[in-house]
Formats: C-alpha cells, structure tokens, sequence
C-alpha cells in the first residue's frame, strides 16, 4: 500500500522562470538539506525540515548556469557549471560566486554525479566520464568523443554497486535509442541499443532507473502513456558488438497518450513508481503512485496548478514544480502486498488524496489491452485473484473468523498462539487485518473492548497510524492512556493533530485515575532527591550553563525574581506533576511532528494546562543545566533539544493568553531570564572568538619552530 500526504510549498518565490526552467534539486551532506538550481543564475540551499532557506549564491549577469549544482560529499562543497565549461566550487561561508574557485574546461559539461562514497563524476556533452580530482588537476586536458555524430545524451544516473560507482547514461539518434553503461570497478564502457517492443511505435518522454547486484532495470515513460522496462547487464562477458536488450511492457497507460509535456516517472522502490502527468479519465495533472508487482493505481493527487514535468525524490519525500513553487510532497510506500494493492487495507487519507482500487491488465505482458479481454479471459484472472488471496495463513483466517463472535478472554488466548508462530512475510497487513476486525466489532459492540489484545498487536512492532488509525481514536475516548503511550512510541507517522488530543488527555486526566493505570516508567527516574535546597537557598540567582548574570545587567522584572530566592527554590526543587503524568508527557516530547502542523492546534489547549506543560518542561530543562553532558537520568529521557523546541512551540502557539494568567507569571519571568542568560553566554563567547582564531593560526605555525622555544601570547 502507498500514500501521499500532505504536501507544502518550500520555495516562497518563483522558480523556474529562467530559459532552461527548474534545473535540479540535489541533496547536500546534511540528509535534510537540498540544493536546488534554477535554469537562471541561482543556486538555493533549502532545510526541508524548517521550510526555509539557509544560502542563495547567483552567478554574474550575462551568466547561465547550465547544469544542476552538487554537492562534493567528501569535502562538504559545492559545485556548479555555468556556460557549459566553467566549473565553480564554494562552501557555505561564500558570499559571491565571482570570488570562488574557478576552472574552464575544455569541453562542455552534460552533468555533474555526485553520491556517497565516490568522488563526483562529470560527464561531458560528446559522453566521456572524469573524476572531478583528475580534471581540477589539468582543466584544459583532452576530452575525447565516445558517442557519434548527431547522437545527443537525454538521460543519465549513477549507483553505486559493491562500493564501486556505475554510471548509464541514454542517448538518441534519428528515432534511435542507445543505453552506455561505465562501470568504473572495471573501466569498461558498454553499449546497447534499446529495441522497441511490437506494441510501442512512439518517442520516449522519461527515464528512471533502479539497481540491483547485476542487472539495471530502466524504466521509460512513452508518448503512448505506457510504461517499459530494459534489464541491462551490469558486467558483461566480453567486448561483444550491436549488444542489444528489448523493452517489455509494464504498466499499459497511466498517463494520457495525448500529453506532450508535464509528464515524469521515478522508482520508489522495488514494487512502486511515481507517475507525474495527465491520466486517462482527467485533463488535469496528477501526481499518481503505482504498484507495478500487482499493477495498479495505489493513490494520486490532483495538481490543478501545473507542473514542469520534472520530478524528484529523496528518502520518502517528492519534489515538484506546482505552478511556480516547488513542493514537497511526503509519501509511503509499504511492503508490496495483494491486499494492500487491491485497496483491502485501511489507511489514513489526506483531503485531495485518492486511494484507488482502479485496476489495470493483468495481461499486458501478453499483449491484451483493456477492452480486448473475452469472457474466458476474465475467468481466468479472476481465479488468479482468488488463489492469490487465498494464500494468506489458515492461522490468521481461523482468528479472524474468532473475532467476529468469540469472548474478549478467548480472542486473547488464541491471538497469544498465533504470535507464538513464525512470522511470514505478510505479517505486517495480517496483524492490520486483525486490529481493523477488533474495532469493527468494538463499534458494533460497544462493551467490547479487548484492550488486552490490542496492546499485544501494538507491541509486535510493526503497526503504523497509517495502518490501523482508528486504534488511537478509540483510546482517545477510552482515555486509555497506556495505549496513547505505547502508539506514541510505536508509530513513526502519526498526525499532528492525534499528538495534540493526546497531549490535552495526558494533562487533564486526574492523579487519581493515573495512580490505577500502568505506564512505562523508563523514560523517568527519581526527581525528588536530586535537587538540594541547600544550594538552591545560598544561590541569588537561576544558574544557566555555568553563567551567573550580574544583577546590575538586570531589568527590573529579574530584581523582582530575585528578591523570592526561597520561593524559587520551591517551584524548581520538585517536579510540577506526577511520576506518571511525567513518563505519558515525555512520550510526546519523543513524538515526530511537523512545526507548522502542529501549531494551531496547540491553540486549543486550556491555558492552564499550557502553563502545568511549561512547568514540566522548564524543570526538565534544569535538571538537564546539573551536569556536565547536560542530560537527563533515565533510559529513554527526553533531549535538552526536544525539551526547548516544545517550549518554543508553546510560547509561539500561546504566549498572548499565558501572559494573562497570575499563575504563570513567575514562570515567563523565569524563561526571560534565560533567554538573556543565554544571550549575555553568546556575547561572550563572540568576545573571544577571535581570540581563538589568532591561537589556532599560531597552532598551524608550530611546524616551523624548534624543539623548544618560549611563546608570550597577547589576548586582547
């Protein structure tokens, strides 16, 4: 099963608008930052986790850049080319691309490869490979001509097989389509000429690509809106001569044939594609991602604005040009199942994000297409479907025929049997099957609530929101607060929205109602005998990371702190709630989340339970400031990163009705407090940054010096 959820604009201005359009996105050394190039003069590093810009370098007017900037993931730098010939390489310090490193080749540049574990490749326009080390020592070398005349690269991808790089680009002359595949373990260049099946009598649109320790799957994208796949042959036997592989159908029109442009396909993994284009039944673009082992539409997304028919993915997310704005769009992709292909399987949708049970031939690689089918035909798929579906375990079939009528203490028993067997590759979307059955029969039967055997279905590890998302809804209105927790630590995907209505629950349940529940403790240890009020007594002022602010750098709001150093004391010498309140809130302070997501609904929290959260979470945050490593005791303790972003989150979200509550105004006072402690820190640190730049350049020298020698350093 796969899904796309909700996408949002990363780039808050145009792009695309220069001659050659949207040139590429890229990822940098950090997994969370991207290069993206406009076909103008631009280069723009993005951090997709905060939606913002972190660099923006152009090049000179009168400049093009012409091929998509890199990054060197050995040395952390960047590369771009401009003018087709003209190399530059900066870092992130740069300001002006005029000023960094610069070489001119001696032939123009197609593209640029850079992944880890290899130094970047570049590819020139005539087909010859260099590594970039090789070419930086001798810019103007001779470049020789592989491809022949008239033969123009479209498309090119680099892999990396058995810590070597492998590098295909594709190539087309007068109709014709050649594949060259370098391998680099081995320095041999091959070539072969892609063959057009019977059925496919039109020009290739797109390629992708994919890898495994022998063959290459290429994948193209034609006129006709169909799909084809090549195996090429990583190593081949010999120098042979006219190689050859010919192209099979894969996927009969997931995109209108009557699309010209917009259109763009990337494998997602070894059973699911992404398809960018118009399909059949709308004029409108979609975003669509495809199940090629059972082949069939598994969700899509509408774009009512446009694109540009270019698409890109990294780790589980989707670049696009919507309109003008690039666009992220996340996406998941499940181990490929018959259930989940036929749409058998629940999942969370995003509004505008269809889960289609839209079918395609399960005959095209015999040439059928749809309306070609006789009723002979139709039996015999329809008892494929059958057998297929019919493989799933007699175990699993027996419980879930036990849910629908057997007692919550017998399910309980029998589903512990069914765990205790080995598990089959389909574990995952039978252990879906059996909680969706619990919580159907659980809504027509109210009373009925096995919680026993949910709990043990959400400790096998290997359930998601996604997957079973009325589970948590269920445990809202149960309160069943050791269930809300044991999914917060289970699920990676879960919606900001379910994390907020957990987090209201953790913070108005009774103390009385927690002292009767089970909750893991081992994100909590023993907060009372750690704090000493002796030395909360003789200290006059909050201590922040060793830094004590002289009261003559204070405003008047820090006098009034100080003058109740004893009650002070009291409000940070004991946690602000319970042991079991502390571990249900430290499980969302644990939770993944989306800040811009998230925010509106922390709105929603009553003011006073903002307030309670901010005292727990100022005290975690000294208790972190106690010790050296600045951590909490515990086995699972929250991070002093996580404990300040949520207390970020819920000023920005809050901070105009908690600054009304008499209640939570020695806590603001507090938090100023060390916001400007913080500050006073940074102001001295710059202080004596250069400083200790002097010393380290003094530190370079020593090489030159003698075995000894007396050094008198001047710090101003």
């Amino acid at each position: 099963m796969a899904a796309l959820e909700e996408g949002f604009t990363l780039s808050a201005v145009p792009l695309g608008a220069g001659p050659n359009g949207l040139l590429g996105v890229e990822q940098s050394d950090k997994t969370d930052q991207f290069l993206v190039t406009d076909g103008g003069r631009t280069v723009i590093l993005y951090k997709v986790s905060d939606q913002k810009p972190l660099g923006s370098w152009s090049v000179k007017q009168g400049q093009i850049i012409t091929c998509p900037a890199v990054c060197n993931f050995q040395t952390g730098e960047f590369i771009v080319v401009h003018d087709n010939k003209v190399l530059r390489i900066w870092n992130n310090e740069d300001v002006n691309l005029d000023k960094v490193f610069k070489a001119t080749l001696s032939a123009e540049i197609y593209r640029i490869h850079s992944i880890q574990g290899t130094e970047p490749l570049v590819l020139f326009k005539e087909g010859a490979v260099r590594g970039l080390e090789a070419l930086l020592a001798e810019p103007q070398q001779k470049i020789e001509t592989v491809i022949s005349d008239d033969e123009v690269i479209k498309w090119t991808k680099v892999f990396m097989v058995f810590r070597h790089p492998v590098l295909i680009f594709i190539t087309e002359k007068h109709g014709n389509y050649f594949a060259y595949v370098q391998t680099f373990s081995s320095r041999t260049l091959s070539k072969y000429a892609l063959l057009l099946g019977q059925e496919e009598k039109s020009v290739i649109q797109n390629f992708t690509a994919s890898v495994d320790r022998k063959f290459i799957s290429l994948m193209s994208l034609s006129a006709d809106g169909c799909i084809y796949e090549a195996l090429i042959p990583i190593h081949t036997s010999g120098p042979e001569k006219n190689q050859t592989v010919v192209r099979s159908l894969v996927l009969r029109t997931v995109v209108s044939g009557n699309a010209r442009s917009g259109v763009a396909l990337a494998v997602l993994d070894h059973d699911h594609i992404a398809v960018l284009g118009p399909p059949l039944p709308s004029s409108k673009e979609c975003l669509s991602i495809w199940n090629t082992k059972f082949q069939t539409l598994q969700t899509s997304k509408e774009l009512p604005q446009g694109t540009s028919g270019q698409l890109w993915y990294y780790g589980e997310n989707l670049f696009i040009l919507h309109g003008k704005f690039l666009t992220v769009i996340p996406y998941k992709c499940e181990v490929s199942s018959l259930a989940g292909a036929l749409g058998k399987l629940k999942h969370s949708q995003d509004p505008g994000t269809h889960t289609a049970p839209h079918f395609v031939n399960w005959e095209t690689s015999r040439g059928y297409g749809f309306g070609s089918q006789n009723l002979e035909q139709s039996k015999r798929i329809l008892r494929r479907r059958k057998i297929e579906v019919s493989v799933q375990p007699p175990a699993s079939k027996q419980l879930l025929s036990m849910i629908k009528k057997d007692s919550e203490k017998h399910i309980e028993v029998e589903l512990c049997k069914f765990l205790a067997i080995k598990r089959t590759p389909d574990f995952h979307t039978v252990i879906g099957d059996i909680v969706f059955e619990l919580l159907e029969r659980h809504k027509a039967e109210p009373p009925f609530y096995p919680r026993n055997s949910l709990v043990q279905l959400i400790q096998t590890h290997v359930l998601s929101y996604s997957l079973c998302p009325g589970l948590m809804e269920v445990a809202l209105e149960k309160t069943d607060v050791q269930m809300l927790q044991l999914c917060l630590q289970q699920f990676p995907d879960i919606p900001e929205s379910i994390t907020c209505a957990c987090l209201k629950v953790f913070l108005s349940i009774s103390d009385d109602s927690l002292r009767e529940t089970e909750i893991n403790m081992e994100s909590v240890s023993d907060y009372s005998d750690s704090v000493q009020e002796e030395k909360m007594d003789e200290q006059t002022g909050i201590l922040q990371n060793g830094f004590n602010l002289d009261e003559r750098n204070c405003d008047n709001c820090d006098r009034k702190l100080n003058q109740k150093p004893q009650a002070a004391a009291e409000e940070t010498a004991s946690c602000p709630v319970t042991p079991k309140r502390a571990a249900l809130l430290n499980a969302i302070l644990h939770s993944a989340y989306s800040e811009m997501f998230l925010l509106p609904h922390l709105k929603d929290i009553p003011a006073q339970h903002v307030t309670l959260f901010l005292q727990y979470l100022y005290f975690l945050y000294l208790k972190c400031n106690e010790n050296a490593t600045m951590t909490l005791p515990g086995l699972h303790p929250p991070t002093l990163n996580q404990i300040m972003d949520w207390i970020c989150l819920l000023l920005d979200a809050n901070f105009t009705v908690v600054v009304m509550i008499p209640e939570a105004k020695r806590l603001l006072l507090s938090l100023y407090k060390f916001v400007k402690s913080q500050i006073c820190i940074c102001s001295e640190l710059n202080k004596i940054e250069v400083s200790f730049r002097e010393l380290q350049k003094l530190n370079q020298e020593k090489n030159n010096r003698e075995l000894y020698s007396i050094e008198v350093l001047e710090l101003f």
